[in-house]
């Protein structure tokens, strides 16, 4: 599972606790993410997982969970 990893983007790109994330926490109302720190941590998950994320599945991530599914799901 690529929950680790993540989680270690999210904390560097959003400058959050990485207690505050865990699989069930939402990007907008537990991490406090607005449009522009969704961009930057799609662009930082995209180079750390060497994948592509497609502009519509984004618009998806509501939780951590819903983020590492999607890569696990890719590799």
């Amino acid at each position: 599972m690529s929950f680790e990893k993540v989680r270690e983007v999210v904390v560097e790109t959003i400058n959050c606790s990485e207690d505050e994330v865990t699989m069930e926490s939402s990007l907008v109302d537990d991490l406090g993410m607005d449009s522009l720190d969704a961009v930057e941590l799609v662009m930082a998950l995209e180079e750390a997982f060497g994948i592509s994320i497609a502009e519509e599945k984004v618009a998806e991530f509501e939780t951590i969970k819903d983020i590492v599914n999607y890569i696990d799901a890719l590799q």
